[in-house]
């Protein structure tokens, strides 16, 4: 039986551009010899539909096998970062004893702008001293003034 290389070849065409740009010339190679294999086997001519749908076959097939590929990466791979030099990966990993300095501004802003009397309460608490009456009216005054602006912040 006489092979329709032609007819394969414009329809891998056709089916090329829904891969990556770097894959088409493999999805093609792939499309084209998956048709022939069929063709060979099969005793009458293949339909235009039956071989558009091998070729969408054969382009799940590669996204499948694409997907179930690891990526792996090392921690001794470079990396470029923020100023443009290169970087170890794990000289990038955060180190959890490290004082976060940004926070810890925001946190001192914040105090500065709070009033005094919270701020006593809140050094009471860090201390684990226990709070008295008038405190604890005090926190839960200020904990539901801070609630009713952010309920009216998501409105």
């Amino acid at each position: 039986m006489q092979l329709d290389w032609e007819k394969y070849t414009g329809i891998a065409d056709n089916f090329q551009h829904k891969v990556r740009y770097e894959d088409r010339e493999d999805l093609r190679q792939d499309i084209i010899l998956r048709l022939a294999e069929i063709a060979s086997i099969k005793t009458e001519r293949l339909t235009l539909p039956a071989m558009l749908r091998v070729a969408s076959f054969v382009t799940m097939e590669h996204w499948r096998d694409l997907k179930r590929q690891p990526t792996i990466s090392s921690l001794n791979d470079t990396i470029e970062d923020d100023d443009g030099n290169s970087v170890e990966l794990s000289e990038t990993i955060a180190d959890d004893k490290a004082l976060d300095l940004e926070a810890w501004v925001d946190a001192r802003i914040w105090l500065r702008g709070c009033p005094r009397r919270l701020v006593r309460i809140a050094i009471r608490k860090e201390r684990g001293k226990p709070l008295n009456n008038k405190e604890h009216q005090c926190l839960w005054a200020y904990r539901q003034k801070e609630l009713a602006k952010r309920q009216k912040n998501l409105f």
